[in-house]
Formats: C-alpha cells, structure tokens, sequence
C-alpha cells in the first residue's frame, strides 16, 4: 500500500508540478524570439495545445487536440520585422527557412520535454526518499510497542531499507513509463492536428465578420437566389418596374423575367426572391456592395439576412471570382494557352476564391430561419471537341479540341472547390446539364447558352435557365407539413 501511494502521488502531483515548473526553451524561428513549452496543467483528460503572443492574445489551437498533460504552448512576443522574417516570403530562400523554423521548433520541445522528465525523476526520488522517512519511522514506533517478538534494530534496518529500495524503483519505473505514454500522447495529438495544415488560419481559426443586414425586413418569399450573371439570365425580357415583386435594383443589375429566380418559382411553384447581379463575386456583391449600372447595390447576403420566413437559398458564384473571362478571351486569342504562367495564375485566383468562399458559407450557414442552401454548379460552354462558328473568333485562332479539354478541367476544378465547401456544411449542389454551344438545341427549344453572335456570349439562354432551375428544384425539399 505504501508503494501504490507513493506512485499514484507522483503521477497525480508530480507529472502536473513537473509540467508547471520546468521553464519553455527559448528558441528563435524566422527572426522571432519564441519560448516552447506546455501549457499549464489542468484537471482534463485532454485539451487543445496553445499559442500565447505576450501582450496581445492566447489562442486556443482546437487542431492540435492532446490527450495527456502534455499539452504543447509557444509565446512569443511582438512580431520582428527582420530579414530573417522577410524569408518566408522569398521563393528561394522560404523553404528552407521553414524548414529551420520547424526544426527549431521541434527541437525546442524535445529539449523541454527531455529537461521535465528528468525533473519528474528528481521529484520521484525526492518523494520516495520522503515516504522510505515515514514508513521507517512508522515501523520503528510499531515494533517500539511490541511486547512478543520484538525486531532487533539491525532488521527494522534492514527491512525499511529493501522496502524503501523497492518503493522507489517501482515510482521511478511508474513515472518514466507515464512521462514517456504522455510524451507519445502529445506527440501523436500535434502530428494529427498539423496534417493538412497549410494556412496560419487553418491552424489557429479565421477572423470572421459577417456582413451587416441591409435595409427593412422583407417577407413573402419562400426562397432567395444570389449570385452573378448567370442566375440574372442576362439578355432575357427585363423585370418591369413597378411590378408586386420588383425591387428598384432590378433594372441595374439586369435582372430578367426567366432569370433562375423566376424560374424556380414557376415550376414549385412559389415567390422566390432574385438578388443576383452581374459581375458579382463573393467579396464585392455577395458580402460586399457592389456598383453596378451607375448605382451602388447593396451586399446580397446583406439584404438575405432581412427576409424571414425563408426555406430555401440558392448560390450561383465562382467564375467571377477567378476572372473566367480572361482565361476564356485568352485561349480564344493566342494559339496555345496551355502555358505554366497562366495555369499558376488560374491556381492563385482558385486558392484565393476557396478563401473567401469559405467565409461566404459560413454567413450561409448561420442565417436566420436555417434555410435548405443550393449550390450551383459551373457548366461548361463546349463539349469536347466542339467544332463551330462560337469556337471560332474572327481574327483570332480562336478555340481547338486542346483548349476546350483545357478550360474544362479548370471548370472542374472550380466544381471541386464549390462541392467540397458545400458538403462541409451539408449544403446540397446542383449539377446542371447544359447543352454546350456548337450542340443541337434538344427537343427543338433551341440552344440552352447564348452564342458568340448574341449580346452576352456563353450566358444561359431562356432555356439554359428553366435547366438550372429544374436542377435546383430537384433537391429543394417540400415544406413540413402542418
């Protein structure tokens, strides 16, 4: 009994003393003076690893989820600004330079843990040469009282002493054990958390700022589409003013009296709510106003925000985002356009639209009333190896079998990045199957895209348009039943 309170009280006390008291290696990584260690120890099974900037914030890395004491913390003081800080950024030199920073880092935590584990030993001994006092004098003042059989003073020796020899070898093999399984915990709990990481948002969390709501509260509508050109159905018959359902941005952003909002509600049939308008991204028309047609239109999920009774919302957003159309004028225009240059710009753009959508889909995703969210899939404008008038530009090469195959792997990659975001939060996605121009209209209704010779090339036609909506349609699902 002795040796198992001896060792429960060295885990129980010492593991998280230990874990208080050895002081963080002092490491330097990018120029920044950054102390490694672990965070103090609290009455949890498991918790997340932490992050300390001295003076401003301590941010919780939910990522990096331990189980154990061991719970890993940097602190740093205010950011340097140094050559040795400036190297993150050089093409040449920022590999390498990350490649230090995590080295020193990691052996920066090595280094402590190494250093607490020896403190774990010495507090072990210590308490083991502490308990083998108590227990001789315990056996002292027994055998003191002892009328019959009374131990001579050489055997109370020698007993404690076997005794106190094996109190602490079992302690010490305890706590090496349990300091060796925490180390292995929180080791196990970084690596886990770190994969995939590849953003400093990723690992810490993104600042998010949800745009305000924007005007009087608007209600009637069963649904809502936002999003660009292609849900106003530009070129169609425009919205008259004055109707029941305009809105007095209708004119400005073109928006259309078969436009995809118009659309979906004939066919539920219900009021559903247009807030597209053309050249919208999700910076500047989604979450942010934008100026269009010699006025300023406000945020559309601003406004969204205001309409209450809502099931359902519908997103049309992406190809504006990367800037499609100057990809698109650009394979049109020179012989090749399958270069490295363009393709890492095509990247850059794609990454940088994965961000801001991200913030979109949560403003999606916290909207009042819990709407059923839609979004819509990018089409393509050509089959493979379309050959026709619309491929071909006057003075220009204009478009072959390789550059169609091109632009529709980009177009699946824009798909990839707007399926993936939806699934993240559940949100359904609709694929529209379009006819691509040089194909035949189907069943005699004409073509479903706008042509090269018409005033907004590669744009939905009326009948692209009763497409989408009938792909949308599909997946809203029916109002619960009263």
């Amino acid at each position: 009994m002795p040796t198992v309170l001896l060792v429960v009280f060295c885990l129980a006390v010492g593991i998280p003393l230990v874990v208080a008291v050895t002081p963080g290696q002092e490491i330097v990584a990018f120029g920044q003076h950054i102390t490694v260690g672990a965070r103090p120890p609290e009455p949890t099974l498991a918790g997340p690893a932490r992050l300390v900037q001295v003076g401003n914030t301590s941010l919780d890395l939910e990522r990096l989820h331990v189980v154990g004491p061991l719970r890993p913390q940097l602190t740093m003081g205010p950011v340097l600004r140094n050559a040795a800080a400036d190297a993150v950024f050089d093409p040449v030199k920022g590999p390498e330079a990350r490649d230090a920073a995590v080295k020193a880092v990691t052996d920066g935590f090595v280094a402590w843990y190494l250093w607490g584990g020896l403190a774990l030993i010495g507090f072990t001994l210590a308490a083991a040469f502490a308990a083998a006092g108590v227990r001789t004098l315990v056996v002292l003042r027994r055998h003191s009282k002892a009328t019959d059989d009374p131990w001579s003073l050489a055997d109370i020796w020698a007993y404690c002493r076997r005794a106190a020899g094996r109190m602490t070898v079992v302690a010490t093999i305890a706590s090496v054990l349990a300091w060796g399984v925490s180390g292995g915990l929180a080791y196990a709990g970084a690596a886990d958390g770190l994969r995939g990481v590849t953003s400093l948002a990723q690992l810490v969390g993104a600042y998010h700022l949800s745009p305000d709501a924007v005007g009087p509260e608007v209600t009637g509508y069963a649904g809502a589409v936002i999003g660009d050109s292609r849900a106003v159905r530009v070129g169609g018959p425009p919205v008259p003013p004055g109707g029941l359902h305009s809105r007095a941005d209708d004119a400005a952003c073109q928006r259309s009296t078969d436009s995809l909002a118009a659309e979906i509600g004939r066919l539920l049939p219900a009021q559903v709510l247009n807030l597209a308008c053309p050249s919208a991204t999700v910076t500047s028309g989604l979450r942010g106003p934008q100026e269009q047609g010699g006025q300023v239109v406000p945020a559309q999920v601003g406004v969204l925000k205001q309409v209450s009774g809502l099931r359902f919302v519908v997103v049309a957003i992406g190809p504006n985002d990367v800037g499609w159309a100057d990809f698109l004028r650009y394979c049109y225009g020179v012989p090749d356009c399958s270069d490295q240059l363009t393709q890492g710009e095509f990247d850059y753009r794609l990454a940088a639209f994965d961000r801001v959508y991200g913030d979109l889909l949560v403003d999606l995703n916290d909207l009042p009333d819990r709407p059923q969210v839609i979004v819509v899939n990018s089409y393509g404008a050509f089959s493979p190896g379309a050959s026709c008038p619309d491929t071909r530009a006057s003075g220009y090469p204009g478009l072959d079998p390789t550059k169609i195959g091109l632009l529709q792997a980009r177009n699946v990659q824009l798909n990839a990045v707007l399926e993936a975001g939806a699934q993240k939060y559940g949100f359904a996605v609709a694929r529209p199957a379009l006819g691509g121009l040089c194909a035949p209209g189907t069943d005699g209704l004409g073509p479903d895209l706008q042509g090269l010779a018409d005033p907004f090339p590669f744009h939905p036609t009326g009948v692209g348009s009763l497409r989408m909506a009938s792909a949308v349609v599909r997946l809203i699902e029916p109002p619960p039943s009263r």
